[in-house]
């Protein structure tokens, strides 16, 4: 995504901005296969990539059994979405295994495709043995500020009116505080407490995996970028990077409440050949490891 500073409204077919989180996710249903929805922008005349991913998810889980999970999806943004228009979500049912389901997903806008989606669901089973990485020793949320408490009031009031960014909380993580793992040379890194700022359901998990998959794009591409500029939240100068996401990651490990505080774990190993490599990881209160994503997104220098 590029700065929110840049983001504009959608037209009046777009979700009432007054609503809460969950609307934003809501798609109609067209035939057994095909659903439409409408994103807000998260750059000019652009929609917001990590809502298109979260829609075309939801599409994909309506046409599977519900107690099959969402484990892994994998997506490619081919096209900038127009957020004045609708997007029709296409869904291809590749295979219905005893354990686990397979969907593809095209997100059309004006017969171009813009982004395209492969999810698998699962349904679930004993573990063989339960592990995952540890989750550094950091400072909670309630010890941090909010992410746009440092910036004047006219941003935050912009920011938190807006069709979508308004109803999420950030707060990042100092990189000197304790427990920050050493920085590694080549290897940015940022860590930020996130989370859905009003309740979502219980008995949708679903919409949970899928107000992550929206929750995971806020900031991973700008993860790829620190070596060249600080984070939109951080950053008191005009941004020197053209930044959008060429592909976007997922795996589910363990369940989770996206309404409730989840820090997600930033590094990048890799930027070259306008291209940046970030690799994110979410844990839970308790420590879980609950989710990972990998993004790859395109950096320029702007002019």
């Amino acid at each position: 995504m590029t700065d929110l500073t840049e983001q504009q409204r959608p037209t009046e077919q777009a979700p009432d901005p007054a609503a809460p989180f969950a609307e934003l996710l809501a798609i109609e249903q067209l035939d057994e296969n095909t659903f439409r929805g409408h994103c807000h922008a998260g750059a000019p005349m652009r929609t917001f990539g990590g809502h298109v991913a979260a829609q075309a998810l939801a599409a994909a889980g309506r046409t599977c059994a519900t107690e099959r999970a969402v484990h892994s999806l994998h997506g490619y943004f081919m096209l900038p979405g127009d957020p004045t228009r609708p997007i029709d979500y296409q869904v291809e049912r590749l295979r219905e295994g005893f354990t686990y389901t397979t969907r593809r997903v095209r997100a059309v806008q004006e017969r171009n495709e813009i982004f395209n989606l492969t999810a698998s669901f699962k349904l679930p089973e004993p573990a063989a043995g339960d592990r995952h990485r540890a989750m550094p020793p950091l400072p909670g949320p309630e010890c941090l500020p909010d992410a746009f408490s440092p910036r004047d009031e006219e941003l935050r009031a912009a920011v938190r009116s807006s069709d979508g960014f308004r109803d999420l909380e950030l707060r990042f993580v100092p990189p000197d505080a304790p427990g920050v793992p050493p920085a590694v040379p080549g290897m940015p890194q940022q860590f930020v407490w996130l989370r859905i700022a009003t309740p979502l359901p219980d008995t949708e998990p679903l919409l949970h995996t899928c107000a992550l998959t929206y929750l995971s794009d806020l900031t991973l591409a700008s993860t790829a970028g620190l070596h060249e500029q600080p984070n939109f939240f951080q950053r008191t100068e005009p941004p020197r990077l053209l930044m959008t996401s060429l592909d976007h990651a997922m795996w589910f490990h363990r369940p989770f409440r996206a309404d409730e505080w989840l820090l997600f774990a930033q590094r990048s190993p890799s930027a070259s050949d306008g291209r940046g490599l970030a690799l994110g990881e979410f844990y839970d209160r308790d420590g879980r490891l609950v989710a990972s994503a990998v993004q790859e997104a395109l950096i320029r220098r702007l002019p």
